[in-house]
Protein backbone atom coordinates (compact mmCIF):
# COMPACT_ATOMS: atom_id res chain seq x y z
CA UNK A 1 0.00 0.00 0.00
CA UNK A 2 0.95 3.03 -0.85
CA UNK A 3 2.73 5.42 1.99
CA UNK A 4 0.35 8.87 2.46
CA UNK A 5 3.21 10.67 0.57
CA UNK A 6 3.38 8.77 -2.65
CA UNK A 7 -0.35 8.85 -2.02
CA UNK A 8 -0.13 12.94 -2.38
CA UNK A 9 2.04 13.04 -5.33
CA UNK A 10 0.38 11.01 -7.23
CA UNK A 11 -3.15 12.55 -7.06
CA UNK A 12 -1.29 15.60 -7.32
CA UNK A 13 0.11 14.56 -10.47
CA UNK A 14 -3.30 13.52 -11.28
CA UNK A 15 -4.27 16.84 -11.12
CA UNK A 16 -1.77 18.57 -12.56
CA UNK A 17 -2.38 16.29 -15.64
CA UNK A 18 -6.15 17.04 -15.93
CA UNK A 19 -5.37 20.62 -15.37
CA UNK A 20 -3.30 20.43 -18.48
CA UNK A 21 -5.71 18.50 -20.43
CA UNK A 22 -8.14 20.40 -19.53
CA UNK A 23 -6.61 23.81 -20.87
CA UNK A 24 -5.41 22.18 -23.83
CA UNK A 25 -8.61 20.30 -24.81
CA UNK A 26 -10.64 24.04 -23.93
CA UNK A 27 -8.61 25.69 -26.34
CA UNK A 28 -9.50 22.94 -28.90
CA UNK A 29 -12.30 20.95 -28.83
CA UNK A 30 -14.32 22.46 -26.16
CA UNK A 31 -13.81 26.16 -27.06
CA UNK A 32 -14.54 25.10 -30.82
CA UNK A 33 -17.94 23.75 -29.90
CA UNK A 34 -18.57 26.81 -27.26
CA UNK A 35 -17.97 28.96 -30.44
CA UNK A 36 -20.04 27.35 -32.82
CA UNK A 37 -23.40 27.57 -29.93
CA UNK A 38 -22.79 30.69 -29.10
CA UNK A 39 -22.83 31.62 -32.99
CA UNK A 40 -25.86 29.65 -33.03
CA UNK A 41 -27.68 32.12 -30.25
CA UNK A 42 -26.27 35.19 -31.28
CA UNK A 43 -27.53 34.57 -35.49
CA UNK A 44 -31.09 34.25 -33.89
CA UNK A 45 -30.96 37.20 -31.60
CA UNK A 46 -29.05 39.14 -34.36
CA UNK A 47 -32.14 37.97 -37.23
CA UNK A 48 -34.90 38.89 -34.54
CA UNK A 49 -33.31 42.63 -33.94
CA UNK A 50 -32.85 43.08 -37.51
CA UNK A 51 -36.76 41.90 -38.62
CA UNK A 52 -37.85 44.46 -35.83
CA UNK A 53 -35.43 46.93 -36.50
CA UNK A 54 -34.32 47.21 -32.88
CA UNK A 55 -29.85 45.92 -34.10
CA UNK A 56 -27.81 48.21 -32.42
CA UNK A 57 -26.80 51.65 -34.87
CA UNK A 58 -24.85 52.77 -32.19
CA UNK A 59 -23.14 52.02 -28.68
CA UNK A 60 -26.53 51.69 -26.92
CA UNK A 61 -29.41 50.19 -27.69
CA UNK A 62 -32.74 51.17 -29.08
CA UNK A 63 -33.82 52.31 -25.31
CA UNK A 64 -30.36 54.74 -24.81
CA UNK A 65 -28.82 52.05 -22.58
CA UNK A 66 -24.82 50.80 -23.14
CA UNK A 67 -24.59 47.99 -25.36
CA UNK A 68 -23.52 45.19 -23.02
CA UNK A 69 -19.93 43.15 -23.93
CA UNK A 70 -20.94 40.07 -26.21
CA UNK A 71 -24.54 41.61 -27.53
CA UNK A 72 -24.53 40.96 -31.21
CA UNK A 73 -23.92 44.46 -33.88
CA UNK A 74 -23.13 42.87 -37.26
CA UNK A 75 -23.04 39.74 -39.72
CA UNK A 76 -19.68 40.08 -41.63
CA UNK A 77 -19.57 37.36 -44.70
CA UNK A 78 -15.54 36.84 -46.15
CA UNK A 79 -16.96 34.01 -48.52
CA UNK A 80 -13.52 34.03 -49.99
CA UNK A 81 -11.80 32.67 -46.49
CA UNK A 82 -14.92 31.29 -45.31
CA UNK A 83 -15.97 33.48 -42.73
CA UNK A 84 -19.57 34.02 -41.99
CA UNK A 85 -19.84 35.21 -37.99
CA UNK A 86 -22.10 37.80 -36.08
CA UNK A 87 -19.81 40.40 -35.09
CA UNK A 88 -20.27 41.17 -31.11
CA UNK A 89 -19.86 44.47 -28.81
CA UNK A 90 -16.57 44.53 -26.88
CA UNK A 91 -12.97 42.80 -27.47
CA UNK A 92 -11.99 41.49 -24.18
CA UNK A 93 -10.61 38.08 -23.82
CA UNK A 94 -13.69 36.79 -22.81
CA UNK A 95 -15.87 38.59 -25.24
CA UNK A 96 -13.85 37.11 -28.50
CA UNK A 97 -14.65 33.69 -27.37
CA UNK A 98 -18.13 34.01 -28.84
CA UNK A 99 -16.92 35.65 -32.16
CA UNK A 100 -15.00 38.54 -33.94
CA UNK A 101 -15.72 41.54 -31.57
CA UNK A 102 -16.12 45.71 -32.74
CA UNK A 103 -13.79 47.49 -30.92
CA UNK A 104 -16.24 49.85 -28.70
CA UNK A 105 -14.46 53.15 -29.58
CA UNK A 106 -14.88 52.73 -33.10
CA UNK A 107 -18.00 53.63 -35.74
CA UNK A 108 -19.88 50.23 -37.07
CA UNK A 109 -18.99 48.71 -40.17
CA UNK A 110 -20.60 51.35 -42.68
CA UNK A 111 -20.36 54.32 -40.83
CA UNK A 112 -18.72 57.80 -41.33
CA UNK A 113 -15.15 56.92 -39.98
CA UNK A 114 -13.14 54.32 -38.75
CA UNK A 115 -14.43 50.80 -37.65
CA UNK A 116 -12.49 47.99 -36.19
CA UNK A 117 -13.35 44.35 -35.73
CA UNK A 118 -11.04 41.87 -33.70
CA UNK A 119 -11.19 38.55 -34.33
CA UNK A 120 -9.26 35.36 -33.16
CA UNK A 121 -6.45 33.78 -35.07
CA UNK A 122 -6.71 30.04 -33.87
CA UNK A 123 -8.48 29.29 -30.53
CA UNK A 124 -12.69 29.49 -29.95
CA UNK A 125 -12.84 28.35 -33.75
CA UNK A 126 -10.23 31.32 -34.91
CA UNK A 127 -12.72 33.50 -37.18
CA UNK A 128 -10.09 35.38 -38.32
CA UNK A 129 -7.35 32.41 -38.95
CA UNK A 130 -6.93 32.64 -42.63
CA UNK A 131 -7.02 36.95 -42.68
CA UNK A 132 -4.16 37.33 -43.93
CA UNK A 133 -5.04 35.29 -47.22
CA UNK A 134 -7.11 38.69 -48.37
CA UNK A 135 -5.55 40.14 -51.28
CA UNK A 136 -6.69 43.42 -52.57
CA UNK A 137 -9.70 44.20 -54.87
CA UNK A 138 -11.53 41.09 -52.90
CA UNK A 139 -14.84 42.25 -51.61
CA UNK A 140 -17.04 41.14 -48.24
CA UNK A 141 -20.32 42.18 -46.78
CA UNK A 142 -21.34 43.29 -42.88
CA UNK A 143 -24.76 43.66 -41.95
CA UNK A 144 -25.56 46.13 -39.28
CA UNK A 145 -28.86 47.51 -38.48
CA UNK A 146 -28.55 50.37 -41.05
CA UNK A 147 -28.90 47.48 -44.37
CA UNK A 148 -26.03 45.98 -46.29
CA UNK A 149 -22.12 47.23 -46.30
CA UNK A 150 -20.14 46.79 -49.13
CA UNK A 151 -16.00 46.76 -48.63
CA UNK A 152 -13.49 46.22 -50.68
CA UNK A 153 -10.32 45.33 -49.72
CA UNK A 154 -6.94 47.49 -49.55
CA UNK A 155 -4.10 45.32 -48.14
CA UNK A 156 -2.69 43.94 -45.35
CA UNK A 157 -0.31 45.20 -43.34
CA UNK A 158 1.78 44.13 -40.09
CA UNK A 159 3.78 46.59 -37.81
CA UNK A 160 6.04 48.87 -39.69
CA UNK A 161 4.30 48.97 -43.00
CA UNK A 162 2.96 52.19 -43.94
CA UNK A 163 -0.56 53.13 -43.74
CA UNK A 164 -3.48 53.29 -46.47
CA UNK A 165 -4.37 57.24 -47.70
CA UNK A 166 -5.88 59.21 -44.70
CA UNK A 167 -9.68 58.85 -44.83
CA UNK A 168 -11.35 61.41 -46.86
CA UNK A 169 -14.53 63.45 -45.14
CA UNK A 170 -17.74 61.38 -45.12
CA UNK A 171 -15.91 58.07 -46.14
CA UNK A 172 -15.93 55.05 -43.84
CA UNK A 173 -13.14 52.16 -43.47
CA UNK A 174 -12.71 49.06 -41.92
CA UNK A 175 -9.92 47.12 -40.41
CA UNK A 176 -10.10 43.62 -39.51
CA UNK A 177 -7.40 42.43 -36.67
CA UNK A 178 -6.21 39.51 -35.71
CA UNK A 179 -3.07 37.71 -34.24
CA UNK A 180 -0.08 37.18 -36.45
CA UNK A 181 2.59 34.29 -36.40
CA UNK A 182 2.15 30.37 -35.58
CA UNK A 183 -1.08 29.15 -33.93
CA UNK A 184 -1.34 29.70 -30.31
CA UNK A 185 2.05 31.68 -30.49
CA UNK A 186 1.27 35.13 -31.62
CA UNK A 187 4.51 37.28 -32.65
CA UNK A 188 2.37 40.19 -33.75
CA UNK A 189 -1.02 41.94 -35.01
CA UNK A 190 -2.04 41.48 -38.14
CA UNK A 191 -4.13 43.98 -39.82
CA UNK A 192 -6.64 44.10 -43.04
CA UNK A 193 -7.47 47.54 -44.28
CA UNK A 194 -10.78 47.93 -46.57
CA UNK A 195 -12.89 50.61 -48.11
CA UNK A 196 -16.54 50.98 -48.40
CA UNK A 197 -17.74 51.20 -51.39
CA UNK A 198 -21.43 50.82 -50.75
CA UNK A 199 -23.52 54.28 -49.46
CA UNK A 200 -21.98 55.61 -46.17
CA UNK A 201 -23.65 55.65 -43.27
CA UNK A 202 -24.43 58.57 -40.38
CA UNK A 203 -22.53 57.45 -37.08
CA UNK A 204 -24.32 56.33 -34.30
CA UNK A 205 -23.50 58.09 -30.65
CA UNK A 206 -20.04 56.62 -28.99
CA UNK A 207 -19.53 57.03 -24.98
CA UNK A 208 -16.02 55.39 -25.69
CA UNK A 209 -13.38 57.25 -27.02
CA UNK A 210 -9.83 56.11 -27.62
CA UNK A 211 -8.98 57.30 -23.99
CA UNK A 212 -11.32 55.97 -22.44
CA UNK A 213 -11.20 52.75 -24.00
CA UNK A 214 -10.50 49.78 -21.57
CA UNK A 215 -6.95 48.00 -21.75
CA UNK A 216 -8.40 44.75 -21.86
CA UNK A 217 -10.17 45.93 -24.69
CA UNK A 218 -6.94 46.51 -26.74
CA UNK A 219 -5.09 44.19 -29.49
CA UNK A 220 -3.29 41.45 -27.55
CA UNK A 221 -4.71 42.48 -24.39
CA UNK A 222 -5.02 39.93 -21.55
CA UNK A 223 -7.87 40.13 -18.75
CA UNK A 224 -7.27 39.72 -15.25
CA UNK A 225 -10.48 40.90 -13.63
CA UNK A 226 -11.20 37.38 -12.79
CA UNK A 227 -8.48 35.69 -11.52
CA UNK A 228 -10.12 35.76 -8.29
CA UNK A 229 -11.94 32.80 -9.60
CA UNK A 230 -8.90 31.32 -10.84
CA UNK A 231 -7.62 31.49 -7.46
CA UNK A 232 -11.02 30.15 -5.78
CA UNK A 233 -10.90 27.23 -8.29
CA UNK A 234 -7.84 26.15 -7.88
CA UNK A 235 -8.39 25.96 -3.82
CA UNK A 236 -11.20 23.93 -4.64
CA UNK A 237 -9.19 21.63 -6.63
CA UNK A 238 -6.83 21.67 -3.40
CA UNK A 239 -9.61 20.67 -1.18
CA UNK A 240 -10.70 17.62 -3.42
CA UNK A 241 -7.02 16.66 -3.53
CA UNK A 242 -7.06 16.35 0.14
CA UNK A 243 -10.63 14.62 0.30
CA UNK A 244 -9.32 12.21 -2.40
CA UNK A 245 -6.13 10.89 -0.38
CA UNK A 246 -8.63 10.82 2.57
CA UNK A 247 -11.11 9.01 0.50
CA UNK A 248 -8.68 6.34 -1.04
CA UNK A 249 -7.41 5.10 2.26
CA UNK A 250 -10.72 4.56 3.85
CA UNK A 251 -12.36 3.03 0.53
CA UNK A 252 -9.49 2.38 -1.73
CA UNK A 253 -8.46 3.46 -5.34
CA UNK A 254 -11.59 2.44 -7.28
CA UNK A 255 -14.44 3.70 -5.43
CA UNK A 256 -12.33 6.89 -4.83
CA UNK A 257 -12.19 8.10 -8.63
CA UNK A 258 -15.09 6.80 -9.45
CA UNK A 259 -16.86 9.62 -7.59
CA UNK A 260 -13.81 12.13 -7.74
CA UNK A 261 -12.61 11.93 -11.31
CA UNK A 262 -16.07 13.76 -12.58
CA UNK A 263 -15.28 16.63 -9.74
CA UNK A 264 -11.71 16.66 -11.02
CA UNK A 265 -12.63 16.78 -14.69
CA UNK A 266 -15.52 19.77 -14.27
CA UNK A 267 -12.95 21.93 -11.79
CA UNK A 268 -9.89 21.37 -14.13
CA UNK A 269 -12.09 22.71 -17.15
CA UNK A 270 -13.41 25.88 -14.92
CA UNK A 271 -9.46 26.54 -13.99
CA UNK A 272 -8.81 25.97 -17.99
CA UNK A 273 -11.82 28.32 -18.90
CA UNK A 274 -9.98 31.11 -16.07
CA UNK A 275 -6.35 30.52 -17.56
CA UNK A 276 -8.03 31.21 -21.44
CA UNK A 277 -8.93 34.81 -20.05
CA UNK A 278 -4.78 35.29 -19.47
CA UNK A 279 -3.97 34.65 -22.79
CA UNK A 280 -4.25 37.33 -25.29
CA UNK A 281 -7.44 37.84 -26.48
CA UNK A 282 -6.24 37.40 -30.40
CA UNK A 283 -4.95 34.21 -30.41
Amino acid sequence: MLSARDQVIRTTLTIVAVLIFGFLAHLTIFGQVQHFVLQQQLTNSLRAELAQGTAPVSEGTVDQVLLEAGAPVALIDIPSIGVHEVVVEGTDSGTLRAGPGHRRDTVLPGQAGYSVIMGRAAAYGGPFARLQELRPGQQFTVITGQGRQEFAVLGVRYAGDPMPAPLGAGKSRLVLETARGPAFVPSGIARVDAELVSETKPAGVRATTFVTLPAVDRELATDTRTVWALVFALQFLLVVELAAVWAYRRVGLRKTWTVFLPVVTVGGLFVADQVVRLLPNLL
